[in-house]
């Protein structure tokens, strides 16, 4: 039990630090584009790196997966809203789920 404590604090501490030494070691504007590109897409990646491989280990075939994935950027790509897409991939695993 008291290792679980300390690999608690250790974990807050470790938090707070990601999310405070940015904001007390950066004072100055970022000016350099190659730094602000980096920053601006980083939600994105990270978002895409933790979805991706779950949407295809989520089913029992990995083929219902990615042709889920595969409908999903398809209607995106063609600017359809998020429900729609949702729906589309949730239909996609469904009917290749009862054939495979």
């Amino acid at each position: 039990m008291p290792n679980m404590l300390l690999y608690i604090l250790v974990a807050a501490g470790v938090t707070y630090a990601v999310r405070v030494l940015p904001l007390t070691l950066l004072r100055r504007p970022i000016t350099s584009p190659f730094l602000q590109s980096f920053l601006y897409y980083v939600p994105y990646v990270t978002l895409s790196v933790m979805t991706f491989p779950a949407m295809v280990d989520a089913t029992q075939s990995p083929i219902a997966g990615v042709a889920a994935l595969a409908m999903g950027v398809f209607f995106a790509y063609r600017g359809a809203s998020l429900p729609k897409v949702a729906a589309l991939c949730c239909g996609t695993v469904l009917l290749l789920e009862l054939v495979l």
